[in-house]
């Protein structure tokens, strides 16, 4: 394969850069000017889980260095095919939670909709990265039951789109998809959970922003934001046009070892987010999926990071420490076991 000049994908729509992400870590090596010898063998993790990462997000990549903190996001490693207890392929318990096809109802007053099944990148902790995609990927007809479902419920304010990553879909898809849910009156709040600002701005046109933006409903845009690195100038303007189109923007991170595990780089992640006008909402430990054990940060660990990044943050910049217990009939705040020093 010829490599693609690293300038080219700049040039290039969102849909061809769908298309033209790298699924070969060869090409992601060079990419990088990385030496393959010396990264153990990662055939047995990308047959679990195989590579997808744009070029907009390997741009921010250091090169030639290894614990760069978005490659590790996206690296496939050998260590990920070893067994770990209590890491399982549902970890959120969601399959007992899907009522319908594409519909997830865990907790009172929203519902999720797995808007696609295809996301523009493969994070390796993805809690759903063993999702059965193709029993929850709805015909027009199921869209109809589950929309039949939440239109039945009038306890339903919220509908969150999710994935895979709901912006994945083409416009016309997701206008048809937001009037039909806006036509429930009881439904007051769009949420939509996405990583494509970060991983692919160029998804963020002026004829998307007006199908998130033109209809009754409050739109709320949750991206998934694990490190400063990942918010460069091309994601600063896709997140300040959505801004501008009063979409309100929060961010939710993952607590990572080795990625953000850091006071500072957890205090530098909220700043970033400030300057871009995005809030940060919550910081989650990781959910326990297969392959992923590797990311797993303790609470206890994960608390005396809170408390540094509280000596150094005003609140508003404080993510809230969280841990998705699917037993729960919501996000579990983890509180902070104040130590005297």
């Amino acid at each position: 394969m010829i490599p693609l000049n690293d300038t080219v994908w700049q040039t290039e729509s969102w849909q061809q850069q769908m298309r033209g992400m790298i699924r070969d870590p060869e090409q992601l090596f060079q990419r990088l000017q990385l030496d393959p010898s010396e990264q153990p063998d990662i055939a047995a993790a990308m047959r679990q889980f195989p590579l997808r990462v744009p070029e907009a997000f390997v741009a921010k990549m250091a090169i030639g260095d290894w614990r760069d903190p978005l490659l590790l996001q996206v690296l496939p490693l050998a260590k990920e095919s070893q067994e770990q207890p209590g890491f399982v392929n549902d970890p959120l318990d969601e399959i007992n939670a899907n009522p319908a096809p594409g519909l997830i109802h865990k907790y009172h007053g929203r519902v999720l909709l797995i808007t696609s099944p295809s996301c523009a990148i493969h994070c390796r902790y993805c809690f759903r990265r063993n999702f059965p995609y193709d029993d929850n990927n709805p015909s027009q007809r199921d869209w109809q039951k589950t929309l039949g479902y939440i239109q039945e419920r009038p306890d339903i304010s919220e509908v969150i789109l999710s994935g895979g990553d709901p912006l994945s879909a083409p416009d016309d898809y997701l206008e048809k998809l937001i009037h039909k849910i806006a036509a429930i009156p009881h439904v007051k709040t769009l949420r939509i959970h996405t990583r494509l600002p970060l991983v692919l701005p160029a998804r963020i046109t002026p004829e998307l922003t007006k199908v998130l933006s033109n209809h009754r409903l409050k739109t709320v845009m949750v991206i998934h934001c694990n490190h400063a690195n990942e918010i460069d100038t091309h994601t600063a303007d896709a997140l300040d046009t959505l801004q501008k189109a009063d979409i309100t923007l929060l961010n939710q991170s993952v607590l990572l070892k080795e990625i953000n595990d850091n006071v500072d780089t957890l205090v530098n992640l909220s700043e970033r987010l400030f300057d871009a006008k995005v809030i940060p909402y919550y910081l989650h430990l990781l959910d326990k999926v297969r392959g992923a054990a590797h990311f797993d940060v303790t609470e206890v660990e994960a608390q005396a990071l809170m408390e540094g990044i509280l000596t150094k943050l005003p609140g508003y910049l404080v993510p809230r420490l969280v841990l998705e217990d699917p037993k729960a009939s919501s996000k579990r705040p983890l509180a902070l076991q104040w130590i005297d020093a």
